[in-house]
């Protein structure tokens, strides 16, 4: 199964936890003192919020595969559409462990395509590769994009 994905930055966690559970009839799958993520079948998305940003907003949008041969599929349908996929393998991003990849589309927008295969004790510990940065969000949390040489949650050696 295939799932789109949606993660917006917030600024209070409390009050978007309750709106975004009224509006989707159900709880958090995944509930921490700064993320939420709600995995909803209909129709199957995947749903994440997370708070300390200043800058709230859209994040990401990205695909969830079930598999590395999914995620194989759609680097090649990015390439087709003239984007290089950064990738990323056993990356620590949202108290999830998975291989991933990372693209903008033609208005700068980050997609990231991912499959899950763990947990994580933490929110991230790795550095993700999109292409392109927003001034905004430079260094915000793990998962965002920093400059290499910055931020030491994000001290762990990227994936090559």
């Amino acid at each position: 199964m295939k799932r789109f994905h949606g993660h917006v930055m917030v600024h209070d966690l409390k009050s978007s936890v309750h709106f975004y559970s009224t509006l989707f009839g159900t709880a958090p799958a995944v509930l921490k003192s700064d993320y939420a993520k709600w995995m909803i079948d209909d129709p199957p998305v995947n749903f994440a919020v997370t708070a300390g940003s200043t800058a709230p907003g859209l994040d990401h949008l990205g695909l969830q595969v079930d598999s590395d041969e999914d995620l194989a599929i759609i680097a090649l349908r990015f390439d087709a559409a003239g984007q290089s996929v950064e990738k990323q393998e056993n990356a620590s991003c949202c108290y999830a462990r998975g291989n991933k990849g990372w693209v903008s589309d033609p208005s700068g927008i980050s997609w990231e395509t991912f499959h899950t295969f763990g947990e994580s004790t933490v929110y991230g510990d790795d550095v993700a590769l999109r292409p392109a940065v927003s001034k905004s969000q430079e260094g915000k949390v793990c998962c965002t994009p920093v400059p290499s040489s910055t931020s030491a949650c994000c001290s762990a050696s990227k994936a090559q």
